[in-house]
């Protein structure tokens, strides 16, 4: 199996980790990771790394994202999504088209917001979602995250299993790595004054990739579904076309001069043959190795 970038639309219903396993398997390989986890609850966008490509996940997890999702004002619950518990109804029939607009004003470009406490940051070592569990509770610190885009596609007025009049927003997200869909939604309602949570979410965009090239997940085929490393590296940052003696004394750890400026961030290092080498920082107008590709699995 070679090594490469995998997109991969996942379904409801299962986790993340739960894809991996199964592209493991249909692939044939244990190195197999993910640039960033979907809740059992989303659907969407997963980027997965095969082989040397997992080295380039690291630098795919920071990338903004854009979702689609539906809040639902008038129902707070634990997890602030539906599979959470209900812990609070109000009804959410007299809340004004206007209102909804300027809360999301207020919830769009740079924000502070406290992530939801059923979340995989760690506390003390431990998940939140593990310490929410156990009944622990949890104070989560606000984090500084941007929301690019968030807008209302559709509004339905709708009644909840409890029979509370409740508002069902249909909106688009584009924002920051980092940033909690679920607690935009708890965000909005608690400004509304009715609370809210999300009952759907999926990612349709991870920086430059989009769900639309992603391959479904049931009966994947993963090698032509394989995009090339050099491809993904290519895309991301700027390049530097090496010739073979320069791909030899990079590989070898030294550093050959770079006709490029210097770098904060990463150059994708491309041989002659149009495979990635690795990334390398600028400095002093030599290249200086971030991480190398083992030649066996990307040079062969």
């Amino acid at each position: 199996m070679n090594s490469g970038i995998l997109l991969v639309d996942k379904p409801q219903g299962i986790t993340s980790h739960d894809v991996v396993a199964r592209v493991r398997k249909a692939a044939g390989t244990r190195k197999v990771g993910h640039a960033g986890t979907l809740d059992p609850l989303a659907t969407g966008l997963l980027v997965l790394g095969l082989n040397s490509s997992t080295r380039l996940l690291t630098f795919l997890v920071g990338l903004d994202k854009t979702y689609e999702a539906t809040i639902r004002l008038g129902v707070s619950t634990t997890s602030d999504d539906s599979e959470g518990e209900v812990t609070a109804t109000a009804d959410a029939s007299g809340v004004a088209d206007a209102a909804v607009d300027s809360g999301i004003a207020d919830l769009t470009g740079p924000i502070s917001q406290v992530p939801t406490t059923v979340s995989a940051i760690k506390v003390g070592g431990r998940r939140a979602y593990d310490l929410a569990r156990e009944g622990v509770e949890v104070e989560l610190k606000a984090r500084d995250v941007v929301v690019s885009e968030f807008v209302v596609l559709d509004r339905r007025e709708a009644v909840s299993d409890d029979g509370v009049a409740v508002r069902d927003l249909d909106v688009r997200v584009s924002c920051s790595s980092g940033t909690y869909v679920r607690a935009l939604a708890r965000d909005l309602g608690a400004a509304l004054g009715v609370g809210g949570h999300l009952t759907a979410l999926r990612r349709t965009r991870v920086g430059s990739f989009d769900v639309a090239d992603a391959a479904v997940l049931e009966g994947i085929e993963v090698e032509p579904a394989l995009l090339a490393p050099a491809a993904v590296a290519s895309s991301l940052f700027p390049v530097w076309s090496m010739t073979s003696d320069e791909a030899t004394d990079l590989g070898h750890g030294k550093r050959p001069a770079v006709g490029l400026a210097d770098t904060e961030g990463p150059v994708a290092a491309v041989t002659a043959s149009g495979d990635l080498a690795g990334l390398v920082s600028v400095r002093g107008g030599r290249a200086v190795p971030i991480v190398n590709f083992p030649t066996d699995e990307v040079r062969a």
